[in-house]
């Protein structure tokens, strides 16, 4: 695949996605939307790929938003129709993947870069990371899922205080409130990164994938739903080769090797 907008690599079960317009600070524009989504597709469909991660060229911004020369013009339909398909659905793609998805913020995260950053199951950040929803200095609020998935993340009171002021929070600070995993120097952040994609690419696929769906059904419903498709989705393991692998490795006392069925 012949991409202009991003950088798309497999190697040892992780696809990496790097958005390539560091001139913009890496902000998406409708392009970039479509280059990513057939490198997620592409991933998605192979069953070598156990794990993908998303990451901004330039060393300065991960992702600064949206592009605000296309965002600008558009009219009330017009941002409806585009939040339905590359806006805030298109985010919602990674979330709702059953592959793992690691965010690797290296510089800017702001407005649509938070918000995508929000649909990754783990993210990482260089010590000079910033993060923010400054949606709210331009007279709107964030409209990729910004006011939903980070309230869930660092509490209302937090979430209100970023999108209410617009203001920006350092990486120790976004450590501290739970908006990223583990912070980390610069020269520092990739080998910390695939240190993390590494130990997932050794799971089994089918336990991944519904790991990741059971928690994500944890934030969509009440405890007692949750504990119900939990075990369900537990139960639908046991059926699986992987389960019987890797129980007869750990009593064998070897490592399993997990062919996702």
């Amino acid at each position: 695949m012949d991409f202009k907008n991003i950088i798309y690599k497999k190697e040892n079960g992780v696809a990496h996605i790097t958005i390539n317009r560091p001139e913009k600070r890496n902000a998406l524009n409708r392009a970039a939307r479509l280059e990513m989504i057939q490198a997620l597709e592409d991933a998605e469909g192979d069953v070598a790929v156990k794990v993908m991660v998303l990451s901004g060229a330039g060393g300065k911004s991960f992702m600064a938003g949206s592009d605000l020369t296309e965002l600008s013009k558009f009219s009330p339909l017009e941002m409806e129709a585009f939040t339905s398909t590359l806006g805030g659905r298109f985010y919602t793609r990674f979330e709702q993947s059953d592959k793992p998805t690691i965010a690797m913020i290296d510089g800017l995260c702001l407005g649509g870069g938070l918000e995508l950053a929000l649909t990754c199951d783990i993210r990482v950040a260089s010590a000079s990371s910033r993060f923010g929803q400054p949606e709210i200095l331009l007279g709107i609020i964030p409209g990729s899922g910004g006011t939903q998935r980070l309230p869930r993340l660092v509490g209302i009171g937090k979430a209100k205080e970023l999108i209410l002021t617009g203001n920006t929070i350092d990486a120790t600070e976004a450590h501290r409130i739970g908006l990223v995993n583990q912070v980390v120097q610069q020269e520092e952040l990739e080998e910390t990164m695939m240190g993390i994609a590494k130990r997932i690419t050794k799971q089994s696929p089918l336990a991944l994938k519904w790991a990741k769906k059971a928690i994500n059904m944890s934030q969509e419903t009440g405890l007692g739903a949750g504990m119900a498709y939990e075990t369900l989705a537990d139960c639908l393991l046991f059926s699986g080769k992987d389960r019987e692998e890797g129980m007869k490795a750990f009593f064998e006392k070897r490592k399993p090797e997990f062919k996702g069925e």
